[in-house]
């Protein structure tokens, strides 16, 4: 069952729709959050298709193809910070990625590199292998030394829409006549959760331009918070 109607229209040109936000969505601070409510935000969360602010993580279980392990996402204990992508798209991919693995090295620099976890999960494990997503590593930037950057890949492209579509009700097509990519392309949307260690979400970010400078500070905030609790 799908978690609600995925991204009423996933938006032309791959990148999700950034309308305004709504001023007063939030009555008070919803249990279990460190941060305050997301100002841009551009409905209540349970008007939206992804889970979002003071929304718990749906729980699922992927394998990571590079270290032959896998992830559940119901047992992590360190901060997510959660995308999906494909590896063969030619531009907003690449742009996100390389933008959290920017994330990434400053959050390791700052001594955060096991509070934290970044997971990529494909929704085109049919292209994306092992070989295929160590190249992506390479490409953006991804330290898979620290750790704590990990690729999932869903065992079928009935299972990423499963999982991407359904339970995280990020939007993905398949367009075999973009021009953009050889074979297929996909038109779909461009989310990034931050997830504290209970599972719930703090942050539900839009778009490929990440602002580096919030993205790394509301993280080192739920760290914190989190430190302070246990």
């Amino acid at each position: 069952m799908r978690r609600r109607s995925v991204l009423s229209g996933i938006a032309t040109g791959t990148t999700m729709a950034t309308a305004g936000c709504l001023s007063g969505v939030f009555e008070d601070h919803p249990d279990d959050v460190v941060l305050d409510p997301q100002e841009d935000q551009r409905a209540e969360s349970g008007e939206l298709a992804y889970p979002a602010y003071g929304e718990p993580l749906p729980a699922f279980q992927l394998p990571d193809p590079l270290t032959g392990t896998a992830i559940d996402t119901g047992s992590v204990d360190e901060t997510m910070i959660l995308t999906t992508f494909f590896a063969s798209c030619p531009a907003e991919c690449g742009i996100l990625l390389n933008r959290l693995a920017s994330a990434q090295a400053i959050l390791n620099e700052s001594g955060l590199a096991n509070e934290t976890l970044f997971l990529a999960i494909t929704f085109d494990p049919d292209r994306d292998d092992a070989e295929m997503l160590r190249e992506n590593a390479a490409r953006i930037g991804a330290d898979l030394e620290a750790g704590n950057w990990r690729y999932l890949r869903p065992q079928s492209p009935e299972a990423a829409e499963r999982i991407v579509e359904d339970q995280l009700g990020i939007g993905f097509e398949r367009d075999v006549d973009s021009p953009r990519v050889p074979g297929y392309d996909f038109t779909h949307s461009v989310l990034t959760l931050l997830v504290n260690p209970e599972g719930i979400v703090e942050r539900a970010y839009r778009g490929e331009t990440l602002d580096l400078d919030r993205v790394t500070g509301d993280v080192e905030a739920v760290v914190e918070k989190s430190r302070d609790d246990a």
